[in-house]
């Protein structure tokens, strides 16, 4: 009789809400439906090389009956997002064979997602990835782990900071992630009400910027504002760099003190960084979802054969897609032509151009 697949499963890069509900999903489905053996690997490809495994079952994590991963953020495995992991890959695949693995199931970023594939590739294992960002710049796919918990996150954050704006005639400058994408400062900006949204994909103003609140301001008696800020947006079109030179100045002081040297009228600018806050906290119903469909999806596929594809969301289903196409394609960018771009604009925000 054939001994049952020893399945790993490993989380890798920067936590998010809803980790844990995949690996969640991973456990019940692999063992209840496939008798399969699950083995978590704490710290991703650290892990792996150090060839620590901890043995997952259904009930691993019950209090008492009560199964907290479904709510609780983080990951219950740990996580890392630094090192030169390709500098040790022959240990790594020795590691991983010393395990006797039979597949891998990795849940990480598109950067990840690249990194596990080329272990995969040159170990001859079989693995199946799951996309998780807040960024949501993982390319072939309409949803990722953990950013709908983070815009909800965000957007909860501008609803809070408006009151504060509103009641001292401020202008409340919201610093919010996403190096080289801009869709978590879009979409929240969006939901949020701001009046101003720059991402790094549109080229923006500081004197179009300064224009937009001074109509707010006259037109429309609007003494407040909130502008929200992705951390990797570029300088402006009309400013040659950037007024404070300082190594700890962000892109959200950066802009703060544009609007306060350029505007004709004394304006009160405060700037708020939400920083790591983004990617705490209790994963929304969406990111519960995503993440059960995801995880099961990830063992159907060990369990068909299946390898070096990454689990999607397309067009209201779960597929497959393979990693190379993903790697190709990431990081997604937003599109500046696009529905949401055009949406913001339409309903009177400044985004650039």
């Amino acid at each position: 009789m054939k001994a049952p697949t020893r399945l790993g499963i490993l989380t890798s890069g920067g936590d998010c809400p809803g980790l844990n509900a995949v690996i969640r999903s991973v456990v019940s489905h692999a063992t209840l439906t496939y008798g399969w053996q699950v083995f978590g690997i704490p710290y991703a490809t650290q892990g792996l090389l150090e060839r620590q495994i901890i043995p997952l079952h259904v009930h691993s994590f019950d209090l008492r009956g009560i199964d907290p991963l479904l709510s609780m953020g983080g990951t219950i495995l740990g996580t890392i997002n630094k090192g030169n992991t390709l500098a040790c890959i022959d240990d790594i695949i020795a590691s991983y064979q010393a395990l006797a693995l039979d597949a891998l199931i990795g849940v990480g970023g598109d950067g990840s997602i690249a990194i596990l594939s080329q272990l995969a590739l040159h170990g001859n294992w079989q693995f199946i990835a799951i996309p998780k960002t807040i960024d949501h710049d993982v390319a072939l796919t309409e949803r990722s782990i953990g950013f709908d918990t983070a815009t909800n996150t965000i957007t909860d954050a501008l609803n809070r900071l408006t009151f504060t704006a509103a009641s001292h005639d401020r202008v409340m400058v919201v610093e919010v992630m996403g190096r080289e994408a801009g869709h978590l400062a879009l979409q929240s900006g969006i939901a949020g009400g701001a009046d101003v949204i720059l991402i790094p994909e549109v080229p923006y103003s500081i004197t179009a910027l300064c224009r937009h609140l001074a109509e707010l301001r006259d037109r429309w008696q609007r003494r407040f504002a909130i502008v929200v800020v992705a951390e990797g947006i570029h300088p402006a079109m009309d400013v040659a760099e950037l007024i404070n030179q300082s190594p700890s100045c962000g892109r959200g002081q950066y802009i703060a003190d544009c609007i306060i040297q350029c505007n004709t009228y004394p304006v009160d600018t405060r700037v708020s960084v939400l920083g790591h806050i983004q990617r705490g906290g209790i994963p929304s119903a969406l990111d519960r979802l995503t993440a059960a469909v995801f995880g099961k999806a990830a063992v159907d596929l060990i369990a068909n054969g299946k390898s070096n594809q990454m689990v999607a969301w397309q067009n209201g289903h779960a597929v497959a897609v393979p990693i190379e196409q993903v790697c190709d394609r990431s990081p997604l960018a937003v599109d500046p032509g696009g529905d949401l771009v055009q949406t913001a604009r339409a309903l009177g925000i400044y985004v650039g151009e």
